[in-house]
C-alpha cells in the first residue's frame, strides 16, 4: 500500500493530466486482486501492484482453485523493490535458534496472510529445507500477525523485513534465518537460507531467492498495445530514478531497487521455468497441507 501510493504521487509527474487513483483489493493470498488486474482492459488504465512473488508458488504447485490469470502472460511494467525475507519468532518463545526448531517436541505455530499467500509459501517451503514441524495458520492479514505473536497465539512469521521491521526493532521479536543473498549485519547469528543447501534442495532455496528478489512488481493485463506498454514502462521508470522521489523514499525508509519491465519479465518466466523435480517438490508440499 505504501509503495502504491508513493508510486501514485510520482506517476502524476510523467504522465501529465493523468489521474491516479489506489484501489486496495486484498483477499484468497492476492489472488483476487491478481485477477481484477489480469482481467481488465488493456487500455493502460489499470496496472497493479502487489504481492505478485507469492503466487509463483501458486502457479507452479497447480493450485489453480479461483486463478484466472497466468503470470507468464501479464504485461510486466517494473520491479521496484527487492524485499529480502525474514523469519522472526516472539521474543517470549523458547526459540533463540533454528536449532531450537528442530529440537521442539510440539510444531511451531506460523502466521500467514491466507493459503496461496507469500508468507504461507515461504513457511511451506523453510520448513521442508530446514527439517522443522511447522504449523501454517493463515488469516492473519497486515499488523494482525504481529499482535497474535506478542499475544502468545503464534509462534513466528515469514515476511518481508521492512514490513516486519516495527516488530523486530520494538524488540517484539528475534530475527532467525534470512532468506536473501546477504545478512543485515544487525543481526550476524541469524543464518542464511542458503546454509542449509544440500543437492536435492538447492534449486527450492533459487525458487525462494527468485521470489524475494521480485518484492515489488507491478502488472498490467496482457496483450497490451505495444504504445501505451512503453509509455507506462517510461513513466515509472522516470518516476523510479527522480531524484526528488528517491530522496522521499530515503526519508520514509522505503527501499528502492528499481528493475525494468523486461528485466522483470524474464525473472517471472526463469522463476516459472523449473525443474520437473523441483515441480514435484512444490505438488507435494501444497498438497501436504490441505
Amino acid at each position: 500500500d505504501a509503495y502504491a501510493r508513493m508510486t501514485a504521487r510520482s506517476l502524476k509527474k510523467y504522465l501529465p493530466g493523468a489521474t491516479v487513483i489506489v484501489k486496495n483489493v486484498p483477499g484468497a493470498g492476492h489472488i483476487i486482486g491478481a485477477n481484477e488486474v489480469y482481467l481488465s482492459k488493456t487500455d493502460g488504465l489499470t496496472f497493479g501492484m502487489g504481492n505478485f512473488k507469492g503466487l509463483i508458488f501458486t502457479q507452479i504447485a497447480g493450485l489453480l482453485e479461483g486463478i484466472r490469470f497466468d503470470l507468464n502472460k501479464f504485461s510486466w511494467l517494473a520491479n521496484v523493490a527487492s524485499e529480502p525475507q525474514v523469519l522472526i519468532v516472539g521474543k517470549n518463545t523458547l526459540y533463540r535458534s533454528i536449532k531450537d526448531f528442530k529440537q521442539a517436541t510440539k510444531p511451531v505455530r506460523m502466521g500467514a496472510s491466507g493459503v496461496g499467500s507469500s508468507s504461507y509459501n515461504y513457511s511451506l517451503m523453510a520448513g521442508h529445507i530446514l527439517g522443522v514441524n511447522f504449523k501454517l495458520v493463515p488469516g492473519f492479514s497486515g499488523s494482525e500477525a504481529d499482535m497474535a505473536m506478542l499475544r502468545g497465539e503464534l509462534d513466528g512469521q515469514i515476511g518481508a523485513y521492512d514490513n516486519l521491521r516495527p516488530m523486530i526493532e520494538s524488540e517484539g521479536s528475534r530475527v532467525l534465518l534470512y532468506i536473501s543473498k546477504k545478512k543485515m549485519p544487525q543481526f550476524p547469528d541469524a543464518p542464511l537460507i542458503e546454509e542449509f543447501a544440500t543437492p536435492e534442495k538447492r534449486s527450492l532455496i533459487n525458487l525462494m531467492l527468485a521470489m524475494a528478489e521480485l518484492g515489488r512488481p507491478v502488472a498490467a493485463p496482457p496483450n497490451m498495445p505495444a504504445v501505451r506498454l512503453k509509455t507506462l514502462r517510461d513513466a515509472l521508470e522516470k518516476a523510479y530514478k527522480d531524484p526528488e522521489m528517491q530522496a522521499y523514499y530515503q526519508k520514509v525508509r522505503l527501499p528502492i531497487s528499481y528493475i525494468s519491465g523486461e528485466e522483470t519479465r524474464k525473472l517471472f518466466v526463469n522463476a516459472l521455468k523449473q525443474p520437473p523435480e523441483v515441480v514435484k517438490m512444490v505438488k507435494d508440499l501444497a498438497q501436504s497441507e490441505k
